[in-house]
């Protein structure tokens, strides 16, 4: 197989404006397919690949045999039964998050995964990012000494009710759609496991938390954080230790928030910036795919990994409901 021909379950905006340019333009790969019932959204995907498949539906779409690998943006909610159905179809899978709506969820997709040896994942993309590969780096090197606080902060205002966020039914809520990736970030970079969550503050509109405020206890440090839905948007996460502190500029947008940037303060005066302006992490995230599956190469965020994210939801949703 020298590449993989990629398939896309649905014309979701980010599927047209991130990931269906991410597949086209990633190193080891084709888009080749999509799979959507609505015509009209079809068009920008046929400006992206020439020859494009269109498939009225996803079952279609999952016993096209010229598909290798698909790629999965629907609603949360949806999430675990397609990336099972694509499995069981014979293809490779990357998945939006947060993958599944509890963490127990995820073991059928570990079993699916072990039996058919395919490939399946979490579409988490900071992970790819040169900046959260550095990060991590930077605390494993004890530059800024042991850690103690980990601080998060992201929110952006989204109050339309009629939006898949703002709805329980499609899994909604502002810890699903951007709380997987503050807790998911310090899991990565400090590669430890939270002990307990002290407290967890919620907002709630129409079913869904619209804000989280989260304390938890780490075997060597505390976190603390915020996620809302109904904030000016802001994004940043703090690495505090006992000789410095690190912290990350536009950590999960790069690009479209601002310039991604990893700031260090090592007292005396001392301070140090790193800029990462180029990385497109959509990008990378899609070739380190390809290349795990054509080459054999590690993939950095597994399914265990996206579970172990949706723990700590689900220890956090467990905390504000008492």
């Amino acid at each position: 197989m020298a590449y993989l021909r990629w398939g896309i379950l649905g014309a979701a905006r980010f599927a047209r404006e991130k990931m269906g340019p991410a597949i086209h333009a990633g190193r080891g790969g084709a888009l080749t397919a999509l799979a959507t019932s609505s015509p009209e959204k079809v068009a920008p995907f046929e400006a992206l690949a020439l020859g494009l498949r269109v498939h009225h539906d996803y079952e279609a779409l999952l016993a096209d045999p010229e598909i290798d690998a698909v790629y999965i943006p629907l609603p949360n909610a949806m999430h675990v039964e397609w990336t099972q159905k694509a499995l069981a179809a014979g293809k490779h899978v990357l998945c939006e998050k947060p993958l599944a709506m509890a963490a127990e969820e995820i073991d059928a997709l570990i079993a699916a995964r072990d039996a058919s040896g395919l490939l399946a994942a979490e579409a988490y993309m900071i992970v790819h990012h040169p900046q959260w590969q550095r990060a991590r780096e930077i605390l494993q090197s004890g530059e800024i000494g042991p850690l103690r606080e980990v601080g998060a902060q992201f929110s952006f205002f989204n109050d339309d009710l009629a939006n898949i966020r703002n709805k329980p039914e499609e899994g909604g809520g502002a810890l699903p759609d951007i709380g997987v990736y503050i807790f998911g970030a310090a899991r990565f970079v400090t590669g430890e496991e939270p002990e307990a969550i002290l407290s967890a503050d919620l907002d709630w509109q129409n079913g869904v938390d619209t804000r989280a405020h989260v304390t938890a206890r780490f075997p060597s440090f505390h976190y603390q954080g915020y996620v809302s839905t109904r904030m000016a948007p802001f994004q940043r996460m703090t690495f505090h230790g006992e000789a410095g502190v690190m912290t990350l500029e536009a950590p999960f947008n790069a690009q479209a928030y601002g310039e991604a940037r990893i700031t260090l303060e090592l007292g005396q005066g001392i301070r140090r910036e790193e800029r990462f302006p180029a990385a497109q992490h959509y990008t990378l995230q899609v070739e380190a795919f390809n290349a795990a599956v054509l080459e054999g190469r590690p993939y950095p965020w597994t399914l265990e990994d996206a579970k172990g994210t949706q723990r700590m939801l689900d220890m956090t949703y467990a905390k504000a409901r008492g």
